[in-house]
């Protein structure tokens, strides 16, 4: 039995046994893919020494000292000291908070945005038109020079690297909704719930959105690495993240114009940045397996 503004308890239960079946899978691929379980032990570690740094790290990340300038690594500075004395090891982990905050907030920012317009866009024919268009313009661009021009105009920060990092890898999560969706509208529950005269938000949120949410979720992993590595770019060219707040891309960028003299510099924020860009596709990879029914029949 159904009201107007109720939910059928049916519905409900078929609900709870659907979210309880992507558990199981879930639980069940994660034993089978160790690959997943490494990466998401590399995310865990890493976001936790960047949470708890000001207890962990035993050095100031802007502190200066002339006389550890270029002091290779050791037991006194871990992964060495920079050109006027900053621990590298400090900057590395502090540096990560920017790092992972740009990529977590992108892949947040990015799905909720990509998600939002990819739904009205596949769902309607008449504003699919005029939104594809914008997506279109925009992604005309090259990545790396669209987001250039855009922090060239806002300003260096993070708040704005986020910004304009979301405002380029938009467009790509829109087409992946989209295309979930124009699969997804032609259903017979969907067909059944137009005819029983449901409004178009309960039929976007309530039946489509749910069953594009698999390669939305896989996609929010890519943009997670693409945004840590895309803020790394703009930061190494001088134009992301202000020098005097470390980032991997500006530490990097500052380590390469001492490659010779202190290759410890560049190197060791270039291996974490590899290390945890390698961890998140590894979880996406891991979700992918999880979520794609194709994959799992085979399994």
């Amino acid at each position: 039995m159904t009201t107007n503004r109720g939910y059928n308890p049916n519905e409900i239960r078929q609900a709870k046994g659907v979210g309880h079946r992507i558990w199981v899978q879930f639980n069940r691929m994660l034993r089978k893919n160790p690959n997943m379980i490494i990466g998401l032990i590399i995310l865990i570690v890493f976001s936790f020494l960047t949470i708890f740094a000001d207890f962990l790290v035993k050095y100031d990340p802007v502190a200066i000292d002339p006389t550890d300038r270029f002091m290779p690594p050791g037991s006194v500075h871990w992964f060495g000291a920079d050109n006027i004395g900053r621990d590298v090891y400090a900057r590395v982990i502090y540096g990560g908070r920017v790092s992972l905050l740009v990529g977590f907030m992108v892949a947040f920012l990015v799905t909720l945005a990509g998600l939002f317009i990819g739904l009205i866009s596949g769902y309607s024919p008449k504003l699919d038109m005029i939104i594809q268009r914008v997506m279109d313009a925009l992604m005309s661009f090259p990545t790396l020079l669209l987001a250039l021009a855009l922090i060239a105009m806002l300003g260096g920060s993070v708040w704005n690297v986020i910004a304009v990092i979301t405002i380029v890898d938009t467009p790509r999560m829109v087409r992946v909704v989209r295309s979930s969706v124009l699969t997804v509208r032609e259903q017979q529950y969907v067909e059944a719930a137009r005819g029983i005269g449901a409004p178009t938000p309960r039929i976007l949120f309530a039946h489509i959105a749910p069953n594009t949410m698999a390669p939305v979720i896989v996609q929010a992993t890519y943009f997670f690495a693409l945004a840590i590595l895309t803020e790394a770019s703009l930061s190494f060219l001088g134009l992301g993240i202000p020098p005097e707040d470390p980032s991997w891309g500006n530490i990097l960028s500052l380590g390469r114009k001492h490659l010779q003299q202190a290759f410890w510099i560049a190197f060791f924020p270039g291996l974490v940045l590899t290390i945890n860009v390698l961890a998140m596709n590894l979880v996406g990879d891991g979700l992918r397996d999880a979520l794609d029914p194709k994959l799992s029949r085979r399994a």
